[in-house]
């Protein structure tokens, strides 16, 4: 037979009204002796609260969701499981969307997500997005933007990198190194992200001299398969270059291979730089010199916020910008 909150109370000697306090973390003006005493019950009995129940008198499901765009890139996992930590820490779960990176997929990921009455949203949107989800706009639920920056309703804060000053720390290595003729290999040039890694890009070339037209940008996708494709591409029509700055690790890791079955010398001939440093950046030979992002601080900083604003807490900072690292590994070399 089904235990009941009732049955809860008449066990342990307290009124129905103080087992849902207790159930529902109201008990502020209970006593500590009763609320255990309520909890041994529950556990006795292996009582469990309905929860779509105590939504309704809530309001609140106590669930975040996290929409990524690619769960096969090993930054979005290091992100979600920063954001994880630190809802299990303030009692809230997580609902994890994978998008492919699609806007029609990531469309029907929100819709679900608002139909599972989430509390709030942390979103890291599709390189290709360049405005809000109409169904985030009409349902008004707190999002808090991670990686890559759109301005929409319901925006309650961005955890962001300076893509910019690390696309320019990459490239003036490059320079620094000897390299002379660097292209970019880009993942798509919609985003902030990509458009601010390509600015800084385009600025270490002009503090260090180098014209205009010799800039040169391949867009494609965040993917290894691109980077391969790409040098591919470069070797059949004759370009020269002897260094690449990727948009991130899996397009740098994707080339190197490429250049390698080219007979091409990395770092001698060439120079590899990359972004984000995932783990398979020194695991790839010759090790692949990255710039660093603090992907799992990205998340749990972004549910921090997210939560806070949901419990109605003062958010110190609303746009949060964090720093970029230039980590050297093999790829490069001075020459």
């Amino acid at each position: 037979m089904k235990v009941t909150i009732k049955d809860i109370a008449r066990i342990a000697e307290v009124s129905t009204a103080t087992v849902s306090k207790v159930i529902n973390h109201k008990d502020h003006d209970i006593s500590q002796a009763t609320k255990d005493r309520v909890n041994k019950v529950m556990k006795e009995c292996n009582y469990v609260p309905n929860v779509m129940a105590r939504s309704l008198i809530t309001k609140k499901t106590k669930t975040i969701g996290l929409v990524i765009p690619d769960i096969r890139n090993p930054f979005f996992p290091e992100l979600a499981r920063g954001a994880e930590d630190k809802a299990n820490e303030e009692g809230y779960n997580i609902i994890f969307c994978n998008t492919d990176d699609e806007l029609v997929k990531e469309e029907k990921c929100i819709d679900m997500l608002v139909e599972k009455m989430v509390d709030g949203i942390i979103f890291t949107a599709s390189a290709r997005r360049k405005t809000g989800v109409e169904s985030l706009k009409q349902a008004s639920i707190p999002i808090v933007l991670v990686d890559r920056d759109i301005d929409f309703k319901g925006v309650k804060g961005k955890i962001i990198v300076d893509n910019f000053q690390g696309a320019y720390q990459g490239v003036s290595h490059l320079l620094d190194c000897g390299y002379k003729k660097i292209l970019f290999i880009s993942g798509p040039l919609q985003s902030k992200p990509g458009i601010d890694r390509y600015e800084g890009y385009k600025k270490a070339l002009k503090e260090f001299d180098i014209p205009d037209q010799d800039a040169m940008v391949l867009e494609g996708e965040y993917k290894s398969e691109w980077g391969y494709d790409a040098i591919k591409l470069l070797s059949q029509q004759g370009v020269v270059f002897d260094g690449l700055f990727c948009g991130d690790d899996l397009i740098g890791i994707g080339a190197i291979k490429a250049l390698k079955e080219l007979g091409r010398d990395v770092p001698r001939e060439v120079g590899v730089v990359g972004f984000d440093d995932i783990y398979m950046a020194s695991l790839v030979d010759p090790e692949l010199t990255t710039i660093k992002q603090p992907n799992y601080e990205m998340g749990y900083q972004a549910a921090g916020m997210l939560i806070s604003a949901l419990e109605k807490k003062s958010i110190r900072k609303k746009d949060i910008l964090l720093d970029t690292k230039l980590v050297i590994r093999k790829s490069t070399i001075k020459k």
